[in-house]
């Protein structure tokens, strides 16, 4: 062969892989757009108003809570009918709740919320608290430290919408879970890199452990006898026991794991999201081994959970999708569009609906058509298996 024809050869050759490598990408894009085997989720409302939800939590009885950050320093309430039922502001005197120190008015910044006593009260975390002696807030990229502030978390009563006590917890509280026996509230304090146990009959932290950095979502057992914990700062998933408050750790599960539920009907998986991968994994603890994961979408935040344990709905934040994941097999069925930014979602059985929270400023009530014929549990973990960052940044 001359040179000539060798070199055309090389040409030929470097296309060739040059359009290989294109169609790839092409289809790697086009899976990452349109994977959906089934078209089961319709949209059926977008709820706008003054609002930036970091998160929306349903009741289990028909209120769903959409906490909107320092940004409008509010809570807003909706019904089934997706009517705003009342907008609770986050503004407190903390020496009315018993906290001398801090005789003044002072405004939180709502992040997250769950739910005790069938729905009775609602407990909200604020990241920071604005006012007079609160100097040093932490943020979303602080290293783990006990020098930040502390912040507060609400006992709100749903029939009144009152703001009843609030708790002093650690920095940068961020995820909250209660335990189905109602005799804990958890709290992941994102900054000091610890978990607050709060004893709901004495209405006050009675225990803060040690976790390490970001310590971020949190599933109760439906017996209230172990509690799991996500650390986005690794690769790890706590285990705590509620009856020592003894740790142990679930190890290799990947990479910044961020929002945990629970198999609601015997408990046997654990599933998590991976943020930085795109991953949600499937771990069994009968072994605490990761046995199934898939690629969910770009930064995979929130994600809740079928009162049948079948399928999974998660947001994958960049992408602005919902993903919609059968967990026998851990197979992406479907996916759809959502608003920019997608980041808090929540399920309501008797509709058959999930609730996305924009952070750009909506939510998105989508109605699952394929109906569930599993039987329900008896009882169930925290409803809701389901950054201080301004809206449009990469916020946790």
């Amino acid at each position: 062969m001359s040179l000539s024809h060798f070199r055309v050869a090389i040409v030929v050759l470097a296309l060739m892989i040059a359009n290989n490598a294109l169609a790839q990408t092409n289809t790697a894009k086009a899976t990452e757009k349109n994977d959906s085997v089934s078209k089961t989720l319709v949209l059926q409302k977008t709820i706008y108003g003054q609002i930036s939800p970091k998160s929306i939590v349903h009741s289990g009885d028909g209120l769903f809570f959409a906490q909107n950050m320092m940004y409008n320093h509010t809570v807003t309430v909706y019904d089934r009918n997706y009517k705003l039922l009342k907008t609770i502001k986050d503004e407190v005197n903390l020496a009315d709740y018993g906290f001398d120190d801090y005789n003044n008015t002072y405004k939180g910044a709502p992040v997250e919320v769950a739910f005790s006593h069938g729905g009775q009260y609602a407990w909200v975390s604020n990241y920071l608290m604005n006012g007079k002696g609160f100097d040093n807030a932490g943020e979303d990229d602080c290293n783990k430290s006990d020098c930040y502030d502390p912040s507060f978390l609400y006992k709100v009563n749903t029939q009144t919408y009152q703001i009843e006590q609030v708790i002093k917890v650690g920095a940068v509280p961020k995820y909250v879970a209660v335990s189905p026996n109602n005799k804990y509230v958890l709290v992941t304090n994102w900054c000091s890199g610890d978990v607050s146990i709060v004893d709901v009959a004495q209405s006050k932290e009675i225990l803060r452990i040690d976790l390490g950095p970001h310590p971020r979502g949190i599933v109760i057992d439906n017996k209230s006898e172990h509690a799991y914990i996500a650390l986005m700062g690794g690769t790890r998933i706590a285990d705590l026991n509620l009856n020592t408050l003894k740790l142990s750790w679930l190890t290799k599960v990947g990479l910044t794991p961020r929002h945990l539920v629970i198999d609601p009907i015997n408990n046997r998986y654990l599933y998590a999201t991976l943020n930085n991968e795109g991953n949600v994994v499937k771990v069994d603890l009968t072994t605490n081994k990761v046995v199934k994961k898939c690629y969910s979408g770009k930064a995979p935040r929130s994600m809740t959970i079928s009162d049948d344990g079948s399928y999974l709905y998660v947001v994958n934040y960049l992408s602005n999708t919902i993903s919609k994941i059968r967990t026998s097999d851990m197979k992406v069925i479907e996916k759809q569009k959502t608003n920019h930014h997608p980041i808090g979602i929540t399920y309501d059985s008797q509709q058959n609906t999930v609730w996305v929270a924009c952070y750009s400023g909506c939510i998105m009530v989508f109605e699952d058509t394929e109906p569930l014929n599993a039987p329900k549990p008896t009882l169930v973990a925290n409803k809701r298996q389901l950054s201080y960052c301004s809206i449009g940044t990469i916020c946790c």
